[in-house]
């Protein structure tokens, strides 16, 4: 098949080209650093392109934008949580590979939306306590880092746990965007032969499809690093509880 033929091959409407294009555009937004949005991305891949079959989509386009986001906010990354978190991340992973094609989406989805409600609640109980004693926790590293992993292998939702770890080691702007890059540009990495081998998810077809995409993508990252820019610290880290919490809602009723 040619290049146009397999575009074709979707049969994608107008709308659905436009709806996967600002999906893209806000999964660079979001890689910028206005974490917490990707879950509108991963619910409009998934309306698309169904659940599993758009993780394999939207792989290589967070790929694309983590290679962004290392080389911008690359001086910002803390590799001392990013080495402690990654372990347990890899773990999360394979074990999200193994149960993968067994899970209820309706059972994973709710369990996570309690996950990142509990977690939200924790992070709002602490703040009032301006306690800093959580992040030092090995057990809740572990647990964090277990959670992301898995969460992101299984249905690349792994932003609003990652969030409320983030948060609660109390990392200004630029030291939590740049951290996190670094960490899921690793994992993604990592996530990336278990999707064209086991699950089978990413092909020549999904790329071909990605590299209509990519420009979306890059805008959408300049765009949103401007617009961190203009965020204070204290604001940002309002903005993250907030989207958060909304996060874990819309998975909740989804």
């Amino acid at each position: 098949m040619t290049y146009i033929e397999i575009l074709e091959s979707y049969n994608l409407s107008t709308l659905q080209w436009l709806a996967i294009s600002f999906a893209v555009f806000i999964l660079g937004v979001s890689k910028a650093g206005l974490k917490g949005i990707s879950i509108f991305i991963v619910i409009i891949m998934a309306f698309v392109f169904g659940e599993k079959a758009s993780t394999g989509v939207l792989l290589p386009m967070l790929i694309i934008a983590d290679i962004l986001a290392v080389t911008y906010y690359n001086q910002h990354a803390n590799w001392s949580i990013i080495k402690k978190l990654i372990p347990w991340m890899i773990v999360g992973v394979l074990v999200g590979v193994w149960v993968g094609n067994d899970i209820s989406e309706m059972v994973f989805k709710r369990l996570m939306a309690i996950i990142v409600l509990i977690s939200v609640g924790i992070m709002l109980f602490t703040e009032r306590l301006q306690t800093n004693n959580m992040p030092n926790n090995k057990f809740f590293s572990a647990i964090m880092g277990f959670l992301t992993g898995f969460t992101t292998m299984v249905g690349n939702l792994a932003g609003p746990i990652s969030n409320v770890y983030f948060l609660a080691i109390r990392f200004k702007k630029n030291e939590f965007i740049g951290t996190a890059a670094w960490l899921f540009f690793l994992i993604n990495l990592f996530k990336l032969p278990f999707h064209i081998f086991v699950w089978e998810t990413v092909t020549v077809k999904t790329l071909v499809l990605n590299s209509v995409l990519i420009p979306a993508s890059i805008i959408g990252f300049f765009t949103g690093a401007y617009i961190v820019k203009l965020i204070s610290n204290v604001n940002y880290r309002k903005f993250i509880l907030i989207i958060t919490a909304i996060a874990g809602i819309l998975l909740f009723i989804r």
